[in-house]
């Protein structure tokens, strides 16, 4: 990263820092102006970032993601309930195997090993 990125990367964190300090000093009474200073920090945190090397990155990135998100194939309604189905029966067969298992250790080890049957 070059040094004027790094200091585009600064002067955004700093925006954000004094629109969040803008908040907390700003008197309660107007009610519009607390959140208000937050927004503009950030805005003008991202503004000052879009133009910055590591900015253009992210910008491509977020590019990438929404065509790769765009790819996705959904399954239609039929296919949605059949796999629910097999999901719902699976958790039932375990729930079930995990009962005949944990009741045949305590048989185990309290009737037979320790005799307190």
């Amino acid at each position: 990263m070059e040094s004027t990125d790094k200091i585009k990367v600064a002067l955004a964190l700093l925006l954000v820092a004094a629109g969040v300090t803008g908040f907390y000093l700003l008197p309660a009474t107007p009610v519009v102006l607390r959140p208000l200073s937050v927004v503009a920090g950030l805005l003008s945190g991202v503004g000052v970032l879009w133009f910055s090397q590591l900015g253009q990155e992210f910008m491509g990135y977020a590019r990438d993601s929404v065509k790769e998100a765009q790819k996705v194939v959904w399954p239609n309604k039929k296919e949605t309930w059949q796999i629910t189905g097999v999901v719902f029966l699976f958790v039932g067969v375990l729930a079930l195997f995990m009962w005949v298992v944990d009741t045949g250790l305590a048989w185990l080890f309290y009737d037979v090993v320790l005799g307190r049957g």
